[in-house]
């Protein structure tokens, strides 16, 4: 062969090569894996960067999600639980595995997240702990380290709860769980577990209302933010909110009169 053909034939065989990489470069979508420093946002949600991941398989009090303890006071379980996933990372890189979409919020995505050094995962702990308790997952299995926290009252089960869905959505019949519920202070513990007047989280500003109205855009409540004229007038919100996207991921819409703080 001349050297005139071979380089022709290695020119074609390096355009070949280029263009088949070039294929599996488009097609590969981003990594299903993601370490980084952890900032968590509640004990549900942990963000690596500007991505939001869910714990899979875990639910865990909202930030304004009131318990009451093993001495039948009111607590800001919420805050707590929040409090335990950052003890449990204890500032050490996270690395998750996304699982999946959010089945009503697609902007944010389930994972298995582990911290740096561990071999269970943030999920299994904060259910172990108490913390959460286990929720339908897309791939993780939590039920086994739910069952152990519910037998030995840990974290919230010591005390007196809603499970958070149940928070989340109002459900002020909802079944109670914990070894502090009392059959005979039924109504005063719903009382404090749905209180009138909820308390803003640090940081929370955002106000929350469920109605019947949001319904029809497929949402449970309508959120305010602060400059909206419905704000002031708001004045016992079911729930708080620190971000936006935290109210939307709870199914509520921004109400209408509202535009985006300057």
């Amino acid at each position: 062969m001349s050297s005139q053909n071979s380089f022709a034939a290695a020119r074609a065989f390096a355009l070949v090569l280029f263009l088949a990489l070039s294929g599996f470069l488009a097609s590969s979508g981003p990594a299903s894996a993601l370490t980084a420093a952890a900032t968590v946002r509640d004990a549900n949600s942990i963000q690596l960067g500007d991505v939001t991941y869910r714990l899979d398989g875990v639910d865990a009090p909202e930030l304004d999600q009131v318990c009451i303890d093993d001495h039948a006071d009111p607590w800001t379980c919420g805050i707590e639980a929040r409090d335990q996933l950052a003890k449990l990372i204890n500032k050490r890189s996270v690395g998750c595995d996304d699982v999946g979409p959010e089945k009503n919020f697609g902007k944010r995505h389930r994972a298995i997240c582990t911290a740096e050094g561990d071999k269970t995962s943030l999920n299994e702990q904060l259910v172990k702990l108490g913390y959460a308790i286990a929720r339908e997952p897309i791939k993780a299995n939590v039920k086994p380290a739910a069952g152990e926290a519910k037998s030995a009252s840990a974290g919230i089960w010591k005390g007196c709860f809603v499970a958070p869905q149940e928070f989340r959505t109002g459900k002020k019949d909802g079944t109670l769980l914990g070894a502090a519920c009392r059959p005979d202070r039924d109504k005063e513990i719903r009382g404090v577990l749905f209180p009138e007047d909820l308390t803003m989280p640090p940081s929370c500003a955002i106000k929350g209302k469920l109605a019947v109205r949001a319904r029809v855009t497929g949402n449970i409540g309508i959120y305010h933010l602060r400059g909206c004229p419905s704000y002031p007038a708001t004045t016992k919100p079911d729930r708080w909110f620190c971000s936006e996207d935290d109210a939307q991921a709870s199914g509520f819409r921004r109400a209408y009169n509202c535009r985006r703080p300057k």
